[in-house]
């Protein structure tokens, strides 16, 4: 058969060791998860009760438009219904974007390292890919308006960038949006959205009303906990969703999902909830950094890349070993590094104790 010929040396995307394989590999009882960016604190209740009686019928398909989940995001953000496209995760609205702009003879601009599904989907649509290296871990703005040319359509920008948690300002992303050719799609990746704190962060919705290349993606996998359910969204000027649409498969986000994503939203007080839990959490690995003489990058995100300028891999297998799983920088492109997500005060107190042993060093860290 006649593969495409870059898909021979792609390779697919390999998910971290799940609980039960961890806990029968190394014959552990307990197993914290703190690799994938998911919330430690589940789901709303909201959720849990509209799923526990849900009551559609499971052999109809789901409303293909996603109907009333558009609506209810629509009023929530305060834009038009048709502003609004629904993925399952927002990595299928990334993969829509690549499909109906990106082709060999096209070219695609990104931060690196960055979310790797970016480059993974350009390298299927045989396009060429300019990587812009990142500085402290931010994009460099200047370089990547400078690489875009007649032949580039899409830009791609992570904010808060992942896996460093560092973001995008409003002044920066107002100036490069300034720089950008009208027929270059920007996409304004916004995963970690609601868990942001800082003043200066960027107003996307505001920034639509002015540019029309503009698409911001988010989700409900993050701090909504809705990971399992896999609905993402964008939000752009119509006639960019209106292109997008034929690209999308039809009944992409099932009717379970719908339900939940709905319930979830009508619960802001979980949300907030969440995002204080998250700033103390992160608060707790910044100390115990600083008085271990551990770099990191302050993170606006529910994660930290902390740098042990040693093998990443080396840290990631000691922590793995003792129950828990955490992200090697390896395969994120920094290979001294790990990359923790933000759990409970008891799980970040639980790994941060397994790496003073590791680093063999004894400080307190505040409760």
């Amino acid at each position: 058969m006649r593969w495409k010929e870059q898909l021979l040396k792609l390779k697919p995307y390999q998910p971290g060791k799940s609980i039960s394989e961890v806990k029968r590999q190394y014959g552990l009882s307990e197993i914290v998860k703190l690799a994938s960016n998911e919330n430690p604190f589940g789901s709303s209740e909201k959720v849990k009760n509209e799923i526990a009686g849900y009551a559609g019928n499971f052999s109809v398909y789901p409303d293909g438009y996603a109907t009333e989940l558009r609506t209810r995001l629509a009023d929530h953000l305060g834009v038009k219904e048709g502003q609004i496209i629904l993925g399952n995760g927002s990595d299928e609205i990334i993969q829509m974007i690549a499909r109906g702009l990106l082709t060999p003879e096209t070219k695609t601009v990104m931060a690196a390292p960055t979310f790797p599904q970016y480059k993974h989907n350009g390298i299927i649509e045989g396009c060429e890919i300019t990587e812009i290296p990142l500085v402290n871990g931010a994009h460099d703005l200047d370089r990547m308006a400078a690489a875009i040319d007649d032949r580039t359509t899409v830009v791609w920008l992570c904010s808060p960038n992942n896996p460093t948690g560092v973001y995008i300002t409003e002044e920066e992303l107002t100036a490069f949006m300034a720089r950008v050719p009208s027929h270059v799609l920007v996409v304004l990746d916004e995963a970690y959205f609601e868990y942001v704190t800082a003043e200066d962060y960027h107003d996307s919705l505001k920034l639509l009303k002015q540019y029309q290349n503009l698409i911001i993606l988010r989700t409900f996998s993050k701090i909504y906990g809705l990971a399992s359910f896999r609905v993402g969204y964008g939000i752009a000027h119509e006639d960019t969703i209106s292109a997008l649409e034929p690209v999308r498969e039809p009944f992409n986000v099932n009717s379970l999902a719908q339900a939940a994503a709905i319930a979830a939203l009508d619960d802001q007080d979980f949300v907030e909830k969440c995002k204080k839990e998250n700033q103390a959490g992160l608060e707790q690995f910044y100390q115990f950094c600083d008085s271990a003489g551990l770099s990191y990058y302050l993170s606006q995100g529910n994660f930290i890349l902390i740098d042990f300028k040693r093998d990443g891999q080396e840290v990631f297998q000691y922590l793995l070993e003792r129950g828990y799983i955490v992200r090697s920088g390896t395969a994120l492109g920094f290979p001294t590094c790990v990359r923790i997500t933000i759990g409970s005060m008891e799980q970040n107190l639980g790994v941060i104790e397994i790496i003073k042993q590791y680093l063999n060093v004894d400080t307190v860290i505040s409760k």
